[in-house]
C-alpha cells in the first residue's frame, strides 16, 4: 500500500548528537541483514550483499547540544528502517542499544513515535489524516532537553 502512495506514515525521532548540515535530508540507502550480527539490519552495498531499497526523509524540528528531534517520513517500509538510517547518518535513536543509542532515565524504549498516519478511505476515497501526540515518557524527554515539538504539515 505504501508503494502505491495510499498510506503515509510519519514519525518523531530523538537522535543522539546535535544535527548538522541541511535541515532536510533524504537517505536513499538499501537495507539488509547485518553480516556481523544476524539480529540487526544494516545499510548494505547491494553490489555485494542482498538488500532492499529504502528511502527516508528527515526534517529537523529542534536541536540541542546532545540531541536532535527530527520528523521522519517513510517512502518504503523496511524492517528497522528509521533506526538503521538514523544510525547511518550519525544520529542513533536515544535508548536504541541495538543501533548505537544510549539509554536515558525515564525512557524504557527507543525514542521513536509514530505520530501521523495518512490514508485514502478504501470506499469513500476520502483523504484521512490521524495525529497522535507523543506519550508522556517522550514528552518528558523532549522538555528535559528543551526540544520543542512542532511538526511540519
Amino acid at each position: 500500500a505504501m508503494a502505491a502512495r495510499e498510506v503515509g506514515r510519519q514519525y518523531l525521532a530523538v537522535g543522539h548528537r546535535r544535527w548538522t548540515g541541511a535541515q532536510l535530508q533524504t537517505v536513499n540507502a538499501s537495507i539488509g541483514r547485518d553480516s556481523r550480527n544476524r539480529l540487526r539490519m544494516a545499510v548494505v552495498d547491494t553490489e555485494f550483499m542482498q538488500g532492499k531499497l529504502a528511502r527516508t526523509d528527515f526534517a529537523l524540528l529542534a536541536n540541542c547540544a546532545d540531541a536532535c528531534l527530527v520528523q521522519c517520513t517513510l517512502h518504503t517500509g523496511r524492517t528497522h528502517q528509521i533506526r538503521v538510517h538514523m544510525a547511518h547518518i550519525g544520529h542513533p535513536l536515544v535508548a536504541d542499544a541495538v543501533y548505537g543509542g544510549v539509554e536515558v532515565s525515564g525512557l524504557s524504549r527507543q525514542a521513536l513515535h509514530a505520530f501521523r498516519l495518512r490514508l485514502v478511505h478504501p470506499v469513500t476515497t476520502e483523504k484521512l489524516k490521524f495525529e497522535i501526540p507523543p506519550p508522556a515518557d517522550l514528552s518528558n524527554l523532549l522538555s528535559s532537553w528543551g526540544l520543542s515539538y512542532n511538526p511540519n504539515p
